[in-house]
């Protein structure tokens, strides 16, 4: 299992977002690129980068912030946050991004994420935001009523590197992941999947690990590293002592 920080984009500087809500914003660094080259050197293996004013507008809208931080970093990165068609796709991979996440395409244009998946194979990652097990689009301000496994199975063998499944209710809360939803989705589809969504310290990674097996590959932490209550060093050594030991034993 993997350890992924995330750096939320809104006005070019790191935020994060209690709930999905625009309304309330914390404002955590005005150099993005400084964050992001912290986690670089504190461990990381990749950082996952979401462009929040993008989401809302259907287009990037903080392009500059992820070009300086991909040109600043040794390791890949994810973005997501506004795609909605297969030049904005295309202008991302040529950027040098490793994966380009979909997510409210993913519900009203299922031709946009199929035809990157298959032209980008393994380069594509859909996001499921949900609230209840149901999935909402458009910056998190649009429930669809959709259950969340459904739009998983919808695509599960389109070529898709991995689900994102965050729980927006629970998101910047540092509340704990719902492991529950995050589980039932995982047994659901033959998809990597990452959590994501209120993560609030080291136990909650401990309690994640022991659903590995389940086809869960990593999590998203966010506000628990801003705010010092998960240590990004101690949570990566924690899951390569536990990659180590099974690889051992096998």
């Amino acid at each position: 299992m993997i350890v992924i920080p995330a750096i939320d984009l809104k006005d070019g500087r790191c935020v994060r977002l209690s709930q999905g809500d625009f309304s309330r914003v914390t404002i955590y660094d005005s150099d993005p690129v400084s964050v992001a080259k912290k986690w670089q050197e504190e461990g990381a293996e990749r950082i996952h980068v979401v462009d929040l004013d993008g989401s809302l507008a259907g287009q990037p809208r903080n392009f500059n912030a992820i070009y300086r931080i991909t040109t600043h970093l040794n390791i890949p990165i994810e973005v997501g946050g506004g795609i909605r068609d297969l030049e904005t796709i295309e202008t991302y991979l040529s950027l040098g991004v490793k994966w380009v996440i979909l997510g409210t395409a993913a519900v009203k244009d299922e031709s946009l994420l199929l035809k990157a998946a298959e032209r980008y194979s393994g380069r594509i990652i859909l996001a499921l935001d949900a609230l209840d097990g149901h999935i909402t689009v458009q910056g998190w301000t649009e429930k669809t009523g959709l259950p969340a496994v459904e739009i998983a199975k919808r695509y599960e063998n389109a070529g898709i590197a991995a689900i994102i499944y965050t729980d927006v209710s629970r998101d910047g809360m540092k509340t704990g992941l719902n492991l529950e939803q995050t589980c039932r989705l995982a047994e659901a589809v033959n998809v990597p999947v990452i959590a994501s969504g209120g993560l609030k310290d080291l136990s909650d990674i401990e309690k994640l690990m022991e659903f590995e097996d389940k086809g869960i590959m990593g999590v998203i932490v966010g506000r628990a590293l801003y705010t010092g209550d998960l240590c990004l060093p101690e949570a990566i050594k924690l899951t390569k002592k536990e990659r180590k030991e099974v690889s051992y034993d096998g």
